[in-house]
């Protein structure tokens, strides 16, 4: 029989542990191994929710973009039963994260599947912004070529205007400040724009206006973890 997989969340701010279900440890108990996104954070991630864990006892691997040979070892102890925990660096393993293409191993051989349920930072800047949670699309990353960027911004905006859905997007965090610029530079008066800072934490920051209010103000945003929507429908 094969053995389960269990996707494992980790809170998006260390003050904000509280924001992780109890029944999670219960989980965590049960694995034999860890694929995670890295090591030394994970490490210090499960010894912070269970100091008795002794970590030498499981199996580590990183799985970094799940290379060929990580996937083999991955389906291998499945085959051979042994319970696998997934934990990415913030949030939920497999949204916009590469443990998304172990799930995919796992569901090929009809191993058990069990998402647990934690924060996602996509998640609750849509159910803090306001905005068409009916309809809507996560992004990703925008091109990092200004040109590049701003068309995307245009697509997206237009896109957003003609499905009535809402436009979910990130950025590394020492760019956000040139990336809300392009987009009241780009967006239309009347789309309206949502930025999400720091969700969880002590500084947590949600705020949606038009682009024509935001022009008039703009927060600094350098180097702060943040994600972005717009609505343009």
């Amino acid at each position: 029989m094969n053995g389960s997989v269990y996707l494992i969340p980790t809170f998006l701010h260390e003050e904000a542990r509280d924001t992780l279900p109890a029944y999670i440890l219960d989980c965590i108990k049960k694995c034999d191994a860890f694929f995670v996104e890295n090591e030394r954070t994970a490490r210090r991630f499960l010894k912070s929710i269970w100091r008795e864990m002794v970590i030498d006892d499981y199996t580590w691997f990183a799985i970094h973009k799940a290379e060929e040979q990580v996937l083999q070892q991955f389906t291998a102890l499945l085959q051979q039963g042994k319970h696998i925990g997934i934990i990415s660096e913030a949030g939920c393993p497999g949204i916009a994260d590469p443990g998304q293409v172990l799930v995919e191993a796992a569901q090929k051989i009809d191993a058990t599947v069990k998402p647990l349920v934690g924060p996602s930072s996509i998640l609750l800047a849509l159910m803090g912004s306001g905005m068409n949670g009916q309809q809507f699309n996560f992004n990703g990353y925008l091109p990092i070529d200004s040109s590049e960027r701003k068309a995307s911004i245009k697509e997206l905006e237009t896109e957003s205007a003609q499905k009535k859905c809402t436009q979910i997007f990130i950025e590394t965090p020492f760019r956000n400040n040139a990336l809300v610029k392009e987009l009241v530079q780009t967006c239309k008066p009347e789309t309206r724009l949502c930025i999400a800072i720091d969700l969880t934490s002590s500084n947590e920051f949600i705020k949606t206006k038009t682009i024509g209010a935001w022009r008039r103000e703009l927060p600094e945003l350098h180097k702060k973890l943040g994600i972005f929507l717009i609505y343009a429908g």
